[in-house]
């Protein structure tokens, strides 16, 4: 579900009706992302008589885990195990893996603790800290300002905020916009990069029946990894971890903790139609073709399979993500519903000339912002959305890194602030190895990506490929550039402007050529776009919480979530769909699949069949409301006790970015019980599952 440097935020995808989020009405469909600082107390209390106190909140808060490779994942003993998604680790067990050991096929256990290997540059965040900082960030936008103007305002004080925080808390700090900038909160993470593998199943179980089953339920997945964090050489003495359950039944209240990744829930109509009629068909139209590319890549030889394996995985999930969203917006229903809800908001605004005076023009301003970019924006997106390759990542890091911090804080592009560099060092000197055939591959992607979006004609594609076709000239960046070697790339960063001018590194050179228009690009897109929306959507926001009150919860931005719903079954096609699977189930669905792609079973699992209790859940669906990110993210029943480990959703919430139908709406969770039968019978990790269990430490 993720390839390397492009990080898949689309696991499970939930849907919900814009007036039921915003006017509160959310208790009776159990809908929406929660703000751990205002979970929805009432619906909770209400219809399952449950009421998180201050102390249950800050604990599973600070057991919560962000992934730095799109993920989210949980402190599960007091040693610093962490569980989370095979698919969110997925990058790191590509990056430890080598020709003659696939981790990704083989799966990997560690018996000691000398024997867990450490992660190449994974990042782990746990939020330790939060603060309203809207008044703030808001104190330098004067009257009369352009929107343009008025962003760049929030942005120095975004950048002051973080980087004082930072100094004080030595903390990772972030300023998170909330209500597409009603409001704004900073974040404060506790950050680790001493992560460590020490546990992984076989793909072929933690991802059995592959694309077919993909956001499908019945399903049988063993989708599950643990590493373990080390502070100071040591494992970390965890203060907050969640303790293991003995298991859930139907009609459990299942409650999510973690960090879905992005929803437009609160986008305007033209901004969905922008989205429906331009975004989303060009990005089914890159990942169609990355998709056959990486398919005949994989297809020359052995070695090309495995380290291919990850952007194929990467570029299918998403593809068919992004085709539940598109078919979604195509649906009548959903834009009418969405139309309707905007003109009753819109004619309260009218209806009270102080509010129009105020907030009447925020819809236009997006409708503005959404037209405008039309002109400009194929080329935004080669730049922005185009650029996939490791290499290519790493020479646009150093450029711009010599140039960038020189620069005041408060004016820097924010991947260069002060507040964002630890986590750039991580990634730009990760040893982890880069692969030079699937690196030429992916270059000449992005050169024939170029000239398909751009024209072969184009003066920046002609510059792009120096005279040569897109194969050769990939081939002469990635072969010729000392970008691979991670001291290298080191000694350019901390050489900085001048030795930038010296160097003669193709890949450095080439990525010189395209950096000021990318920079342009990108400078529009924060200034004509960026900057519009956020007046647009604070002035919206405001005229909501005006007429339906402030108990509602914003669209997801990768930051840290409570969900909830029933562990529930649901009707498809005139049949009920059962919330349980098990271990029967998934040897029926071998047996009937057998041969077919996707559908092959580890030998250990044919093999042991007689060891496991066939009868142990070993998936379920709840209706808790979660979108990509949340993948990883740990369920518990009201006690804090892991009773499971989301990992998909349902064909039904693909369009989950915009609405929310609880009907049908499913997270799709691997069951507590089957994750300790299996370690216990299968995997002879019986010390692991102690310490999961709390027997041992």
């Amino acid at each position: 579900m993720n390839s390397t440097q492009t990080r898949r935020l689309l696991a499970g995808l939930a849907v919900c009706v814009l007036s039921g989020a915003m006017a509160g009405g959310v208790g009776a469909r159990d809908e929406g992302m929660w703000l751990l600082t205002s979970p929805p107390r009432a619906a909770l209390k209400e219809r399952y008589g449950f009421e998180p106190s201050p102390q249950w909140l800050e604990h599973v808060q600070k057991a919560a885990v962000r992934f730095s490779t799109g993920g989210s994942g949980s402190i599960i003993s007091g040693d610093g195990l962490v569980m989370t998604n095979h698919h969110v680790g997925s990058d790191v067990l590509a990056q430890l893996s080598t020709k003659a050991r696939n981790l990704l096929e083989t799966g990997y256990y560690a018996r000691t603790r000398g024997e867990e290997l450490r992660c190449p540059d994974l990042e782990l965040n746990v939020l330790w800290q939060i603060r309203d900082v809207t008044g703030e960030v808001n104190a330098g936008v004067k009257e009369g300002m352009s929107a343009s103007d008025a962003g760049e305002a929030r942005q120095r004080a975004i950048a002051d905020i973080a980087k004082k925080a930072q100094d004080e808390t030595k903390f990772k700090c972030e300023v998170v916009t909330l209500y597409q900038g009603a409001r704004y909160h900073l974040y404060c993470y506790k950050r680790y990069t001493d992560v460590r593998l020490v546990f992984a199943p076989e793909q072929e179980i933690a991802f059995f029946g592959g694309d077919t089953d993909n956001f499908e339920f019945p399903r049988f997945n063993l989708d599950m990894c643990f590493f373990r964090i080390y502070e100071d050489g040591l494992p970390l003495q965890a203060e907050h971890f969640l303790s293991w359950s003995t298991g859930s039944k139907e009609g459990d209240l299942a409650l999510v903790i973690g960090h879905p990744g992005s929803t437009q829930r609160l986008y305007t109509t033209d901004h969905l139609k922008f989205m429906r009629d331009t975004m989303i068909p060009e990005r089914l139209r890159q990942m169609w073709r990355s998709e056959v590319r990486s398919q005949i890549f994989m297809g020359r030889s052995a070695e090309n399979q495995r380290t291919g394996a990850e952007d194929f995985f990467g570029v299918a999930n998403g593809r068919k993500a992004f085709m539940g969203e598109l078919a979604g917006l195509l649906d009548p229903a959903v834009m009418g519903s969405k139309r309707a809800e905007e003109m009753r908001l819109r004619d309260a605004v009218r209806a009270n000339p102080e509010w129009s005076k105020q907030w009447g023009d925020g819809w236009d301003l997006i409708a503005g912002a959404e037209h405008a970019r039309l002109a400009w924006f194929r080329r935004w997106f080669v730049f922005e959305r185009g650029m996939n390759s490791d290499l290519i990542g790493f020479a646009r890091m150093i450029v711009r890194h010599a140039e960038e911090v020189g620069k005041p804080n408060g004016e820097r592009l924010r991947d260069f602030r002060d507040s964002a560099l630890a986590s750039l060092y991580t990634q730009m000197y990760s040893p982890a190895p880069v692969h030079e055939l699937l690196e030429v591959n992916r270059v000449e992607g992005v050169l024939l990506f170029m000239a398909e979006m751009l024209g072969g004609e184009d003066p920046l594609v002609v510059q792009a490929l120096g005279g040569k076709s897109p194969k050769a000239r990939a081939e002469e960046l990635v072969l010729g550039t000392t970008l691979k070697d991670a001291a290298a790339r080191k000694k350019l960063v901390e050489g900085g402007s001048a030795a930038l001018a010296e160097s003669k590194d193709p890949m450095i050179v080439f990525w010189k050529l395209l950096d000021r228009e990318s920079r342009e690009m990108r400078a529009r897109f924060e200034r004509e776009v960026e900057a519009a929306e956020q007046a647009g959507y604070a002035k919206i926001a405001a005229a909501k919480f005006a007429v339906e009150g402030e108990n509602t919860y914003p669209d997801a931005t990768f930051t840290l979530r409570l969900a909830f719903g029933p562990i529930k079954g649901y009707q498809e096609d005139g049949k009920e769909i059962p919330p349980y699977t098990d271990f029967a189930g998934l040897y029926e669905r071998y047996q009937d699949r057998k041969g077919q792609a996707g559908f092959d079973l580890p030998e250990r699992w044919l093999r042991g069949k007689g060891r496991l209790d066939l009868t142990t859940p070993f998936n379920f669906v709840c209706g808790a409301d979660i979108i990509g990110g949340n993948s990883g993210s740990p369920v518990v029943n009201t006690k804090g006790e892991v009773i499971g480990l989301i990992f998909d959703g349902n064909i039904q919430s693909l369009v989950g970015a915009f609405q929310y139908d609880g009907a049908q709406n499913r997270a799709v969770a691997v069951d507590s019980r089957a994750i300790i039968e299996s370690l216990r019978k299968l995997y002879d990790a019986g010390p692991l599952a102690d310490e999961m269990q709390g027997k041992s430490r």
